[in-house]
């Protein structure tokens, strides 16, 4: 039976928040640490709001300044490793991201097979319902059991904050992946560092006490 692993990208596969890091190279990091920082503090409590400002920071950046930003951001080492060994074996992987979709599936170009995240684009006011919250994490792993036909202990989750504890709570295999104590309250494993494919490894020995087979090695 195939295996699902789901991710989640601020802060577990991206080395800190998409907000700030696209920011960085595009110039407007201090702008856009202040909206994070405002936001966190519950400064800024419109959501829509929060992103249109951000939007607003990125309005004059073409595709491929984003797509380079993208790439320069701090990644988790091994990553295209990761989503390569879980095809090769059959399995199944996805990311699920508040951040922004035109962000976030740019990770497809480096092995996820699908990505879920906020639909809200730039130019546009950003409206509630594009919005995604960590609740909708729970529904779309749901449904993707049962659209592969597999049971929820099938299922691996890596993350690292508030938005990744409804979905801990629902699932039975789960790794904190540099992750705020609210997340490693509820995690069922650990792993501090910047090497995605050892954190995958703790994925993979939980699901190999459900009947999958651990990772030996990995690419170098």
């Amino acid at each position: 039976m195939t295996k699902l692993h789901v991710f989640d990208m601020d802060g577990t596969l991206l080395r800190g928040a998409a907000v700030e890091e696209i920011s960085r190279y595009l110039g407007y990091f201090n702008e856009a640490s202040a909206l994070e920082q405002a936001w966190r503090r519950g400064e800024i409590y419109d959501e829509p709001l929060f992103w249109d400002q951000v939007f607003e920071l990125w309005s004059n950046a073409s595709e491929s300044d984003l797509d380079e930003a993208f790439n320069s951001a701090p990644w988790m080492e091994r990553l295209a490793d990761v989503f390569a060994d879980i095809a090769r074996r059959g399995e199944h992987s996805v990311v699920i991201s508040q951040s922004p979709h035109f962000i976030v599936r740019r990770l497809e170009k480096w092995g996820a097979e699908r990505t879920f995240a906020t639909t809200a684009e730039r130019g546009v006011p950003c409206q509630i319902d594009q919005l995604l919250q960590p609740a909708d994490k729970v529904e779309i792993t749901t449904r993707l059991v049962n659209e592969y036909g597999i049971q929820v202990a099938d299922c691996v989750a890596y993350g690292d904050s508030t938005s990744d504890v409804d979905l801990f709570r629902a699932l039975s295999a789960t790794v904190a992946v540099n992750a705020h104590q609210v997340a490693l309250d509820l995690a069922t494993e650990t792993y501090v560092g910047t090497d995605m494919w050892e954190a995958y490894q703790i994925g993979r020995t939980l699901l190999s006490e459900r009947g999958s087979y651990p990772a030996q090695g990995g690419p170098s």
